[in-house]
């Protein structure tokens, strides 16, 4: 049961003044983060123009510097489908880098899914297998990969929490269905970000924060940064 820090994301430069878009700005927020209390971290890669990233020379000089700053813990990346907007871009992208994360998430949404998860585990990169739906856990279970990921992220889209809540608790049944018995990180998004939080605690689920996911803080005031996040989820796990 962990809190991940998730520092960036896809979000633009001008979503919040501390966004780190930068290898160096990333490596201090994660140290930040980790110092808050967050166990791991999952970070977009971005090239020197800022955008995200998968080509070897932005994910190498990201992770190098993350292993600098925060050495032992472990990092998680995107493969995000959009990132590249092309399959073979992306397992080029994969075949070429040389500092590895410990871990990358896959979408299971997206197209491309099995074969990226292949990619990733020929280079001995653990699966964070990305669920937002109940269809997306139903291909997973029909995939060889189900039982031999690192971990299941269960992330809603749904800003409504009942329906929010639903879609995760549908995902779950056709993962115990399934018998795969994967740690699940529970989290959602802007208006559901605190909701999965408290969720996750009670459960005792890993769950994951940060300007990927969301601004603001449980009282709905516009955090400093990451570690702010962190460290409001960090008391709503120790409090439970």
């Amino acid at each position: 049961m962990i809190v991940q820090a998730c520092i960036n994301g896809a979000r633009p430069a001008d979503f919040h003044p501390a966004l780190p878009l930068d290898p160096e700005a990333m490596a201090r927020d994660a140290a930040a983060s980790i110092a808050a209390g967050a166990a791991e971290l999952h970070v977009h890669a971005r090239g020197a123009d800022g955008r995200e990233s998968l080509a070897p020379e932005g994910m190498d000089r990201t992770v190098a510097a993350l292993r600098r700053a925060c050495p032992g813990t472990l990092i998680g990346v995107s493969t995000g489908a959009w990132i590249e907007s092309d399959e073979l871009r992306t397992l080029v992208a994969i075949s070429g880098w040389r500092e590895l994360p410990d871990y990358a998430s896959v979408n299971l949404s997206e197209t491309a899914a099995p074969v990226v998860m292949e990619s990733l585990r020929q280079r001995g990169i653990g699966i964070e297998a990305g669920l937002a739906s109940i269809a997306d856990a139903e291909r997973l279970v029909g995939l060889d990969h189900g039982g031999r990921v690192l971990r299941v992220l269960i992330e809603i889209s749904e800003q409504a929490i009942d329906q929010a809540f639903a879609v995760a608790d549908g995902i779950e049944k056709v993962l115990e269905r399934a018998g795969i018995c994967r740690s699940i990180l529970l989290h959602g998004e802007n208006a559901t970000v605190w909701p999965f939080v408290q969720r996750a605690a009670a459960r005792k689920l890993s769950t994951r924060v940060g300007l990927e996911d969301g601004k603001e803080l449980p009282d709905g005031s516009v955090a400093d940064g990451n570690a702010a996040l962190v460290e409001a989820a960090v008391r709503i796990y120790r409090g439970v």
